[in-house]
């Protein structure tokens, strides 16, 4: 039989995705593109969003709509944190939870026996363990995601993921261990390092996240990693030391700024201060060379002033981050958020996110300027004809042309132009 698998939302759902393709593989099934004809269709769905919400029931509808006959299974963060709107979805056949995910197999077994709608959602609490499937590869991608952390305990007012995800738990080492030197022995070179609070690592078990990322340090064919999305308290002085000392880490730190305004970061119930954030910046790029921060914000938050907002575009100018994802306030049902009042229009939420990337777009070009006429190690992925891209250790985007597909290769290439989407520049033998 053949299964399809439409994909929403963070590293952590592509993560999982693999973990069903190589569960649907084990057990005879042949895995297809979501354009082609499938047996069952599988919605690994995001509710980080009121929009991401909207797509994941778009597509349930979508797929039934083309393909009446095949079973379809919806799964993931929405389906968790949003039971009764999920059960209301008539056109989805099993209904799983992403605490339930690894059923998948047995659920499409008991629905082909019996042809009888499954509801199988069953709420996290705080006795829950890491539990994960391990992965034959990770298909389609040149570097290798590594799910090691899950849930979240920080309740941030405008966030429904802890409801989505439970409370922060992590992987145990041994078997980070197994899975790194799998995906090792498949060829990949770099692996990321992704969590719901990847930062978080560590404080259920007693480890840390460093004794983690000591295992790829260690592991022959691995020749770097990075990490995913990070909360800046948890980035201690003890973390940043033992990260420095490892020769294969990626000097790029995607932290979690949310706001450069101190009365918004109160009410969003972040649990740090803009000073203590650029205090941390400043030590990182003390520690690392050739160092990018970069970082999402959340503009138009509610009782965001335009002094509010001016600060946190003054903020972002001053931490010179290489990328930021700038996006609206999106109102979460569920959580406090949600009720807050002095809501901001739309109108002004959006002129403000459009204000606020210009800016960083402007960061961005002068970070990306101090790179020509130097030379990078670029990871490459799947060209495009023959024009080759790929990222340098600090996540930079370069592109190069080659008659060769360079697809998986780390090449040095010397850095001759800024263009739209990043740096250009010529392949060095």
């Amino acid at each position: 039989m053949k299964a399809a698998i439409y994909t929403l939302g963070c590293k952590v759902n592509q993560y999982e995705t693999q973990e069903m393709i190589s569960s649907l593989k084990n057990s005879g099934f042949t895995v297809v593109d979501t354009k082609e004809n499938a047996d069952i269709y599988i919605i690994n769905s995001c509710t980080v969003t009121a929009e991401s919400s909207r797509k994941t029931r778009q597509a349930v509808r979508r797929f039934r709509s083309d393909n009446p006959d095949a079973v379809i299974v919806l799964t993931g963060c929405f389906s968790q944190a949003f039971k009764d709107e999920a059960i209301a979805l008539h056109e989805a056949d099993i209904i799983l939870g992403n605490k339930t995910n690894s059923s998948l197999i047995e659920k499409i077994e008991e629905y082909m026996k019996h042809c009888s709608r499954i509801i199988d959602i069953v709420p996290h609490n705080r006795n829950d363990t890491y539990k994960g499937l391990s992965i034959n590869s990770f298909e389609g991608h040149t570097r290798a995601f590594i799910k090691i952390q899950d849930g979240c305990n920080r309740y941030c007012s405008y966030c429904i993921i802890p409801k989505a995800r439970g409370f922060s738990r992590s992987r145990p080492l041994d078997d980070i261990k197994k899975e790194i030197e799998k995906l090792a022995s498949l060829g990949y070179k770099e692996i990321v390092f992704v969590g719901i609070n990847l930062s978080s690592y560590g404080l259920d078990n007693g480890t840390s996240i460093c004794d983690a990322l000591q295992i790829a340090e260690e592991t022959s064919g691995i020749e770097r990693f990075r990490l995913g999305s990070l909360e800046p308290d948890h980035i201690t002085d003890e973390v940043i030391e033992r990260l420095a000392e490892m020769k294969k880490f990626c000097p790029q730190f995607h932290l979690s700024l949310q706001s450069g305004s101190n009365k918004i970061l109160k009410r969003m119930n972040r649990h740090y201060t803009a000073e203590e954030y650029f205090e941390l910046c400043e030590k990182l790029k003390l520690t690392f060379k050739d160092i990018s921060l970069t970082t999402d914000i959340i503009v138009g938050f509610p009782g965001e002033t335009e002094e509010d907002f001016n600060e946190t575009l003054s903020f972002a100018k001053k931490c010179e981050f290489m990328k930021v994802h700038v996006f609206p306030f999106s109102p979460r049902e569920g959580t406090p958020a949600y009720n807050y009042p002095d809501k901001i229009q739309n109108s002004i939420k959006n002129n403000r996110c459009a204000v606020l990337q210009k800016e960083c777009d402007k960061i961005r070009k002068s970070f990306m300027d101090t790179y020509v006429g130097k030379t990078v190690n670029v990871l490459f992925e799947t060209p495009k004809g023959k024009l080759q891209q790929g990222y340098t250790e600090n996540y930079t985007p370069v592109f190069a042309v080659s008659d060769e597909n360079l697809c998986g290769k780390i090449i040095p290439v010397k850095i001759s132009e800024i263009c739209e989407n990043g740096c250009k520049g010529t392949i060095e033998k």
